[in-house]
């Protein structure tokens, strides 16, 4: 079967404020300050910011903030936050990995049961430290060739096969998982700027950087229409590494709206939109997420595991959904 190529245009930079909104925006810069074979800096940064009135500048509802240290194989070896919530030591030796996501609720409750935008970004450490490493592509044309070597062929070959299956777009057979695909067909789409110019406090402050870096940014803007009586929810998904030139290339970019009920947080609607992805496979997970349609919003990470899981969805497209289950609480502030 001949499949269209994947999809390859960003959508940004990201739209212009709507009054009465409230918007969370999330980063996760990643670099290598003490080289490739040193640790990893993670800096994640969230903000809520709400927006009463078109043209005003807004007010900072709750933000956070942290660096971490990690080493290759995902142990974290330090974190300092702000705000810095009790038990946030106790992720000190965890990897990132799905067992990171439970000791977080475990240890961090409090940031849970308050939709802290501090929450989301360390939740998004386990997702960003498994693709961050695509930064080096595009430093080094023989990345691949140095991952072989460093790891070995027994482990990576161990390594390229563990990924067979764990989403839509690396089924068996699929481009992906088969090794017929040409690197630099796969990373060449701009990622443009996320910050709009005519809205300049319309995002956090981001942490830019020389050097090889990695980032993972989402943007959610959330407002009421009591009218109707639904939520509506505009969000944007990116994972971006930065080129030699100064410019960033995306790897996985996704827009996704939804509407959900004031009353009942039942999903009316859900439409996610591919904008960037590595193989032409991809965009079929897209279809699957109406299974989403009808159940309840809150409930969405849940949901997610169980009605998305391994080639039933895509890993990306399941972190932009799972984002959204503190959309309630948002919609609320804005009453």
């Amino acid at each position: 079967m001949t499949l269209p190529p994947p999809p390859r245009a960003t959508a940004n930079p990201a739209p212009v404020r709507a009054a009465g909104s409230v918007r969370r925006t999330s980063s996760i810069d990643v670099s290598w300050p003490d080289g490739i074979e040193g640790q990893r800096l993670f800096v994640g940064a969230a903000r809520d910011l709400w927006t009463p009135l078109a043209g005003e500048d807004g007010l900072t509802l709750a933000e956070g903030r942290y660096e971490v240290r990690m080493t290759e194989d995902k142990t974290i070896t330090a974190i300092h936050a702000d705000p810095a919530p009790e038990g946030i030591a106790a992720l000190v030796g965890a990897r990132a990995g799905g067992h990171l996501r439970g000791l977080l609720r475990e240890e961090l409750p409090g940031l849970v049961a308050d939709a802290h935008p501090l929450y989301l970004v360390l939740d998004d450490l386990s997702g960003t430290a498994l693709v961050s490493s695509f930064a080096w592509s595009q430093w080094y044309p023989d990345w691949a060739d140095r991952l072989r070597e460093k790891l070995g062929d027994e482990q990576h070959d161990r390594m390229m096969a563990s990924r067979v299956n764990v989403c839509w777009g690396l089924q068996e057979g699929n481009i992906g998982v088969s090794g017929d695909v040409d690197p630099e067909k796969v990373a060449n789409a701009d990622a443009g700027d996320l910050r709009n110019p005519v809205d300049p406090l319309g995002w956090h402050s981001l942490s830019d950087h020389d050097g090889p870096g990695f980032r993972r940014a989402r943007r959610i803007d959330v407002t009421r229409d009591d009218a109707a009586g639904v939520i509506r929810i505009d969000s944007a998904f990116q994972d971006s590494a930065m080129r030699r030139d100064g410019t960033r290339v995306a790897i996985h970019e996704y827009v996704l709206r939804a509407t959900a009920d004031i009353a009942t947080l039942e999903v009316l609607s859900m439409e996610p939109e591919a904008r960037i992805l590595p193989f032409p496979e991809c965009p079929g997970a897209v279809a699957n997420t109406q299974r989403l349609v009808g159940r309840n919003l809150a409930e969405i990470r849940e949901e997610v595991l169980a009605h998305l899981r391994g080639p039933d969805g895509c890993t990306h497209l399941n972190d932009a959904l799972r984002a959204l289950a503190d959309v309630p609480e948002l919609a609320g502030r804005i009453a």
